[in-house]
This record gives structure tokens, sequence and C-alpha cells, in this order.
């Protein structure tokens, strides 16, 4: 593995390249940019979020976070599934189940409703 020196210097190295091509230069000039560096001239820490300890052990296929509405999307059908859950396998009424999660009845409605549907 190459040491915190060595992969400062290649970036250092990789940036002044890419002022001083032909195409960039006058362009950059007092410009604060933020370059798109390669995967091996980047520093990356895995921290994962709230739902994985880290990206590359994530359960989920693609990052939620980037799929428009992202967690709050993903956590409102966790929720109608099991609303449908409760309605089909254990009898709960359309009031009970909005008193229990916390919604409408019209929301358990609509859930129930796409599950029906789609």
């Amino acid at each position: 593995m190459e040491s915190s020196e060595t992969v400062d210097r290649q970036i250092a190295e990789f940036s002044r390249e890419r002022q001083t091509s032909p195409l960039a230069s006058g362009f950059l000039e007092g410009r604060n940019i933020e370059l798109d560096l390669p995967p091996e001239y980047c520093r990356y820490r895995d921290e994962g979020c709230e739902l994985a300890d880290s990206c590359l052990q994530c359960p989920f296929p693609g990052c939620i976070y980037d799929q428009p509405g992202g967690k709050r999307r993903w956590l409102k059908r966790l929720r109608d599934r099991e609303m449908v859950r409760l309605f089909t396998t254990e009898g709960k009424g359309i009031k009970e189940l909005a008193r229990g999660f916390g919604v409408s009845q019209r929301t358990v409605q609509r859930a129930l409703g796409r599950a029906k549907n789609g």
C-alpha cells in the first residue's frame, strides 16, 4: 500500500497536469474548482449510513440515497407492505391500522389499493 505522502504527491501531479493542459489553460485561471479525480487518486473511507455499516456490505442493490425520495420512499414502502400484511393475514381493520401506524385512514386505503392494483 502506498504511503500518504506518495498519494499526496500523485494527486498534486495529476492536478498540475490537468491544470496545465492546453484545453484548460486560461479557463481554470482564478477559478476554485473541484477536480473529478480517478479512484486511484482519491481517499475514500467507507463509512456507510444509518441503514448499513459499510457501503460495500449494504444489503440494497443500489444506494437508496441515489434514488428519488431516498430513505423516506423506502421507509414508506416498507410501512405499506406491513399494512397490507396485517390487513390480509391478521384481519386488522383500516381504522386500527391507521391508529397503529399514525397515519390517516385514507393513507391506509391508498396503500391497500396500490397493493391490490400493482
